[in-house]
């Protein structure tokens, strides 16, 4: 189905949307509804109730809830106020609702998203069904092969914090007829969040966190999407991460400021400046990739991704952690596979190869600490194959543990095969596997 502008979306609603909580209500809905927030799990909010606890609640209380959705009278709670650190500093405020208030937000999403998909943009990549990062990246690669070879990066300061709460209401008002839905979405935008035991109102943003948050910031910034397509750029939008590739920075700059003009005007929301600048790919990231830009353009990690691993690979084999070498190596492997799982997609495997060896001399070096005294170390070393002379040698050393892992004695004796036979993944094994 072609995509609507959001002009041909006005003129088009869609059927039923005058009678949407009908459908929200509907039994198959909220059942599916159920089944998502189960799986998705996530922490319990200002009531304490966890997910687990979910379902006694609805089969106990239903009848009046979905009285109270059909009346428009239901009232979210606050979100409980959650901050985690960013990778470059800062932090993100997540906002958490309550279990019952997630399943009704996934209860309206499930009904939004039919409604709004055919709405949205080719170009927009984040969180829609049959869409991704990975599919971004994969778009953006395209556009530098074509001869794109400069980027416009646009970063939006805060944009979940700073979402205009009347902005976003008019544009799903464009296609939702029903007042009892519009109501219950702007309730849950103002629901605010506690902090300290205080609620403090929320006068515009969208706490991200909630099911609804994400489709709430597609249909936002859907405008700029049309808005790109009008002037025929090329551009990959990953919810408000977006970059635009043109053929020359000259004409990188003039983008740069009408969009801005269009962004800060149009929209209400803030350009960051200090994250936004018009440059080559390879300089810049996206989604945690960086670009080789040559005769074959290929996508790689970008620089801050291989260190925020490393920084985690370094908590795991931390000295000060105490954990055993079965547990450092079953945590290593848990967090390989997921990691791997997203940026299995990068086309340079010399990175994986160079991982691995320093994940190996990592973990040597653990091995080396925890065996500690010198005797010891004499012992293991001989019974994996060091000359006894060697071994004296290394175990009298007075080296750093992290030099005494790379010299070749010990390298060969916890080589590859020995991290193999304790169970260790290699990420190039990984990466053969997944690509």
């Amino acid at each position: 189905m072609p995509s609507l502008s959001p002009a041909q979306a006005t003129e088009r609603p869609g059927k039923h949307t005058q009678t949407l909580m009908e459908l929200i209500v509907s039994k198959s809905n909220v059942e599916s509804a159920y089944r998502r927030v189960r799986q998705n799990k996530g922490a319990a909010g200002v009531d304490g109730m966890r997910v687990e606890e979910l379902l006694p609640y609805l089969k106990a209380h239903w009848p009046e809830l979905k009285q109270a959705l059909l009346n428009g009278t239901y009232k979210p709670s606050p979100v409980r106020r959650h901050e985690i650190p960013k990778p470059g500093g800062g932090v993100r405020l997540l906002g958490i609702p309550t279990a019952l208030d997630r399943f009704v937000q996934q209860a309206i999403l499930q009904a939004l998203t039919p409604l709004f998909e055919p709405t949205f943009s080719k170009h927009s990549y984040g969180f829609r069904p049959g869409k991704s990062a990975h599919q971004a990246v994969r778009a953006a690669r395209g556009y530098i092969e074509e001869g794109y070879g400069f980027v416009v990066d646009m970063d939006l300061s805060k944009f979940f914090d700073r979402v205009n709460h009347d902005m976003v209401m008019a544009r799903v008002a464009r296609v939702v007829k029903d007042k009892r839905v519009l109501k219950l979405i702007r309730a849950f935008l103002k629901a605010g969040a506690m902090v300290d035991g205080v609620c403090v109102v929320s006068e515009e943003g969208t706490p991200q966190g909630g099911p609804l948050s994400p489709l709430l910031a597609n249909i936002m910034l859907n405008d700029l999407d049309w808005e790109l397509e009008k002037r025929g750029h090329r551009f990959a939008r990953y919810a408000d991460d977006c970059n635009i590739y043109v053929r020359s920075r000259r004409a990188g700059e003039r983008v740069m400021a009408s969009v801005r003009r269009f962004v800060e005007g149009k929209l209400k929301l803030k350009v960051n400046e200090e994250k936004s600048a018009v440059d080559t790919p390879g300089k810049r990231k996206f989604l945690g990739f960086s670009f080789i830009v040559d005769e074959n353009p290929r996508n790689r990690l970008a620089p801050k991704t291989k260190e925020r691993f490393k920084e985690r690979v370094r908590e795991i084999t931390s000295r000060s952690n105490g954990w055993s070498l079965a547990v450092r190596i079953a945590r290593l492997n848990t967090y390989f596979r997921g990691w791997m799982g997203y940026y299995r997609i990068a086309q340079t495997s010399s990175v994986y190869r160079d991982l691995d060896r320093w994940i190996r001399r990592r973990l040597r070096m653990c091995l080396l600490k925890q065996w500690k005294k010198p005797k010891t170390v004499r012992r293991n070393l001989i019974a994996l194959g060091v000359p006894d002379w060697q071994a004296r040698r290394l175990s009298s050393s007075r080296r750093a543990y992290w030099r005494l892992a790379k010299t070749p004695q010990v390298n060969q004796a916890l080589s590859l095969a020995y991290w193999r036979s304790q169970g260790l993944m290699s990420l190039m094994d990984l990466y053969a596997v997944t690509s």
